[in-house]
């Protein structure tokens, strides 16, 4: 595979590596920094990477345990999800100060999930991951892939329950 081809395989897909990266990470830098790693170690296997047959999955794999070894090697704490696009735009202030509450509260109840369900939660939720593809990134049974997500939120929604309705966590 020429430079052109394995540039115009990998960029559908390699926002999702920064994001999943960035997930994990946290930092915008070291998130980069593991992005363009892994583009390098794509590159390095540039050959063979049609014997993958999803280059997608292979690539979110690798950035997964790319991360994961960072984060042993390093530091195991402070994982934090970052999206602010919550708040609508037309919402009035106190709207929109409640939603960015319930988010807070929603990314903290994310932080303090398992790291496999979290994992699990931002590839179908955030990233449209299909069960399947979920399944082989994180080499598990589909089944137990369900069994893990409905579990996160099924704890997610019964902590915001908690904190909206009773004001603790």
């Amino acid at each position: 595979m020429n430079q052109i081809e394995f540039i115009n395989s990998i960029k559908p897909f390699k926002d999702k590596l920064f994001r999943l990266a960035k997930r994990l990470l946290v930092s915008t830098e070291e998130a980069e920094d593991a992005t363009q790693d892994v583009l390098i170690k794509l590159w390095n296997k540039n050959d063979d990477l049609k014997k993958y047959g999803n280059v997608e999955a292979y690539a979110m794999t690798i950035t997964k345990n790319y991360c994961l070894d960072v984060l042993k090697s390093k530091r195991a704490s402070n994982l934090k999800i970052v999206h602010n696009n919550f708040i609508e735009n037309g919402a009035s202030l106190q709207h929109q100060m409640e939603d960015k509450d319930s988010w807070q509260w929603a990314e903290k109840m994310i932080n303090d999930l398992p790291e496999q369900q979290k994992l699990i939660l931002q590839m179908r939720d955030i990233e449209q991951y299909e069960f399947e593809e979920i399944a082989k990134i994180m080499e598990m049974s589909e089944a137990t892939i369900r069994v893990a997500l409905s579990r996160a939120r099924k704890t997610i929604r019964e902590k915001l329950t908690n904190t909206h309705n009773y004001g603790i966590q």
